[in-house]
């Protein structure tokens, strides 16, 4: 893993890893991926950079959300294809390829704002998909293409994907590895909404800095809630939220949030 000081708070506001660019916005947090020259293609090496930067956000109690975006051409335009060509079955199996690191993502317990542009293509797709909303710029496209080069979705595409979209689209695009527009991946409801390209940063980070406003320990339970619907049936779901619902009403912020309602003034959450 990188040297987590690097990452403390900058008078820039910016911290450059090898493979990440990592800014403090405010209570936001933003990690750019940052290998132009392989359309961001996940390397070990980024991996380890995006987890340091993950493990820092979630570790800040002044960063409230985070967001994770690449360059205008590719979010990630997949796995590193070089660093695997020549792995066996057993470099795979024991390493636990694909495991370590990359599913630190998902692991997040702040909520996570991916702002996708150009290519989210095989783990780039999977990638985004860790994210807890994704917005979208009108020239993003999404494919899983590794049956095109005799493997499989590793690291969530059958499964993450057949959740978000239906069994049908989602076989369709692991099957054939074509590509979905922006507009479709909408449609489909992978994405919350598509943003013109000039304005997806913005857009992404007025809706981070709406979400990171509310109350810190409520945003989190509020994830953990809908993540939970997807991992079980619906009466343990209810259940689950209910008892979360209870748990709020030993909050500072929830009291705080009833009592400026009636008292008509906008509350201020100190997460506690």
């Amino acid at each position: 893993m990188g040297n987590v000081a690097v990452l403390e708070r900058q008078d820039s506001g910016a911290a450059t890893l090898e493979n990440v660019i990592v800014e403090w916005i405010g209570r936001v947090g933003v990690v750019t991926l940052n290998r132009p020259q392989a359309l961001n293609a996940l390397s070990e090496g980024l991996i380890r950079d995006l987890e340091n930067a993950l493990d820092h956000f979630e570790n800040e109690p002044g960063t409230h959300v985070i967001v994770i975006t690449g360059s205008e051409k590719a979010f990630a335009a997949g796995a590193d294809i070089k660093e695997m060509v020549d792995k066996t079955y057993m470099d795979a199996y024991l390493g636990d390829f694909i495991t370590t690191g990359w599913e630190r993502l998902s692991q997040c317990r702040k909520p996570v704002i991916g702002a996708i542009a150009g290519y989210a293509l095989g783990g780039g797709c999977e990638l985004a998909m860790m994210c807890d909303i994704l917005i979208a710029a009108d020239n993003a496209k999404f494919a899983q293409p590794e049956i095109t080069i005799g493997t499989i979705p590793g690291a969530g595409g059958t499964q993450r994907l057949t959740c978000a979209i239906g069994k049908s689209k989602a076989m369709e695009m692991c099957l054939t590895g074509n590509m979905i527009s922006a507009t479709d991946a909408e449609k489909a409801g992978l994405v919350s909404r598509v943003v013109p390209l000039d304005q997806l940063r913005q857009e992404a980070l007025i809706l981070a800095e709406k979400i990171a406003s509310m109350s810190l320990p409520v945003a989190m339970m509020v994830k953990e809630c809908v993540n939970r619907s997807y991992e079980t049936t619906l009466t343990e779901g209810l259940k689950f939220e209910r008892r979360v619902f209870h748990s709020t009403f030993a909050l500072e912020d929830r009291k705080e949030g009833m009592e400026a309602f009636i008292g008509k003034r906008k509350p201020v959450f100190k997460g506690e």
